[in-house]
């Protein structure tokens, strides 16, 4: 795309933002054109957040499809607005409200504990949500005689095994970007770059967060990439981050511990699409009240956790 097609994009992006009383909120892992002309850049947490605060009446979410959704619980009386429908998500689609159903009749009494990486109505099935940078504050919350189920990310889970010492019942999900991320290539970027601060996300094996320096997420990621004195980071997660790293640390080299490790479901989402979405009002995402009252519960209790000190 040329410079000045995409000035034209941004210009009648920006034009249609304000008739429509919209605002544009993106996930990290979006692409860098995606990025450069949000209203607001997080992760899953603060993204749910921004959604829940935000009086625009619309809301057009760049990210994928449970984002989305947890958006429109948040947000009933406001339209949110996902570019392009097929921005799934790997781990979400792992996982069915009847399967957490199966797991709650296997041990009765246990408490859900759903990463918000799922469905509304996964969500509608759990106790309360949690986010990768809530989590173990999440799971601590619960009496220590109460059995937690975590799902679906196995992942997240051993990480917060091992962050509170509390044995959970995890579920075999997984995000197949990051089960991508090899120890093997990380020990090339440390070889190649051995001074360099390694930050990797809690979806990564407990292999690649093991030979990490930090296991933190995305916003969290991105907090110890100001902070740090290292000129050099190694990052394992999804790529995309590496736009916004660069561009807020222009002073640091942010290598990736996997270079082909990308969503493509994050990766969909385009300016053409973004405009389009804008002057169609397309896709609305909508979730049954039914399924979203419920959901609305688990969410709030995770947002009420977020905010206690």
């Amino acid at each position: 795309m040329s410079v000045a097609t995409e000035k034209r994009l941004i210009a009648k992006i920006e034009r249609l933002k304000r008739e429509r009383q919209a605002i544009i909120i993106a996930h990290n892992y979006q692409i860098g054109e995606i990025q450069d002309v949000a209203d607001f850049i997080g992760d899953s947490l603060e993204l749910s957040q921004k959604a829940a605060q935000t009086n625009a009446e619309v809301i057009v979410f760049c990210g994928v499809h449970f984002m989305a959704e947890t958006a429109a619980v948040l947000c009933p009386n406001q339209t949110v607005l996902l570019p392009d429908l097929d921005a799934g998500c790997g781990m979400s689609e792992m996982i069915t409200a009847a399967e957490v159903r199966a797991l709650k009749a296997q041990h009765p009494g246990a408490v859900v504990v759903c990463y918000v990486n799922s469905s509304a109505e996964v969500k509608a099935e759990s106790d309360i949500c949690c986010t990768s940078s809530n989590a173990a504050k999440v799971v601590q919350s619960i009496p220590a005689d109460r059995e937690v189920i975590f799902i679906p990310d196995q992942f997240l889970g051993a990480h917060v095994e091992r962050q509170t010492g509390r044995k959970l019942i995890l579920y075999n999900g997984y995000c197949p970007t990051h089960f991508r991320i090899m120890t093997s290539e990380l020990a090339e970027a440390k070889a190649e770059h051995p001074g360099a601060l390694v930050l990797a996300h809690p979806e990564c094996t407990p292999q690649v967060s093991a030979a990490a320096d930090q296991v933190l997420s995305t916003s969290g990621i991105c907090t110890e990439a100001r902070k740090t004195d290292h000129s050099e980071v190694i990052v394992a997660t999804e790529i995309g981050i590496l736009h916004r790293l660069q561009k807020e640390n222009p002073d640091k080299e942010f290598i990736p511990a996997c270079k082909w490790c990308d969503c493509a479901h994050m990766k969909v989402n385009t300016l053409e699409k973004l405009l389009w979405s804008l002057e169609e009002m397309q896709f609305p995402i909508a979730v049954p009240p039914s399924v979203a009252v419920r959901a609305k519960t688990a969410i709030d209790r995770m947002l009420e956790i977020s905010k206690a000190k």
